[in-house]
């Protein structure tokens, strides 16, 4: 995995939105296998089955999120759009350092002082206003952003089709699959813990525990 924190794909993703597309394809995948390994059985060719049922599902989750992905970046960028016809609409300069403060205040307001804001914001005032206003909507390399999804969704996750290949018996197989995700699950609490401050070996028992928790309460609610 990694390949999944450099190169290409950290160009395009950062390092929250990396995690998150990861644990959205472990917790699926292990969501679908629990749930589906139970209506296959042990029967003939129940291994062959699972095998094409996990591709399946790790193939339209890539797709989904890629496509949630484009979705929410064209909304930030029309946020931003909002803001700059306000700042550009606003009557003062003061109106539009409000403007600005309505929309950033809860983001930074803790770790910076309040001149400090008041500088920022005059700052963001003047150079929005300096400048031709930026196209919204979706950009190119947005689809560049949700093939790195789809990679991320679908390659995290395909460790759990490989038990299906190797081992014959179809609940042995099941069974190795998903002890494979719950470590990954680990695993990538252990590796992203070194964005934070917290502990690696407890970042990757406490992901441990809450993608297990989803995958339950997904189970339990008919996921």
């Amino acid at each position: 995995m990694a390949s999944m924190d450099s190169g290409w794909v950290a160009r395009h993703l950062s390092p929250g939105e990396r995690l998150g597309e990861l644990l959205f394809g472990l917790i699926m995948t292990l969501t679908f296998t629990l749930s589906v390994g139970v209506l296959f059985g042990e029967g003939e060719g129940a291994d062959r089955d699972l095998l094409i049922a996990t591709i399946g599902c790790n193939i339209a989750w890539g797709i989904i999120d890629g496509a949630l992905l484009i979705l929410g970046r064209a909304f930030d960028r029309g946020r931003a759009a909002r803001l700059g016809r306000a700042i550009r609409a606003s009557a003062s300069e003061q109106a539009a350092v409000a403007a600005v403060a309505s929309e950033l205040d809860e983001t930074i307001e803790p770790i910076t002082s309040p001149g400090a804001r008041e500088s920022l914001y005059r700052d963001v005032v003047s150079r929005v206003r300096g400048a031709a206003p930026r196209r919204a909507g979706i950009h190119g390399e947005d689809w560049i952003a949700a093939l790195a999804v789809f990679f991320l969704v679908f390659f995290a996750s395909l460790p759990a089709a490989l038990p299906f290949l190797f081992i014959d018996d179809s609940w042995i197989a099941l069974r190795v699959s998903n002890a494979l995700l719950i470590g990954l699950l680990f695993f990538i609490g252990f590796r992203w813990a070194g964005y934070t401050n917290a502990n690696p070996w407890r970042a990757g028992i406490l992901l441990t525990i809450v993608g297990i928790l989803l995958v339950v309460a997904a189970i339990a609610l008919g996921g």
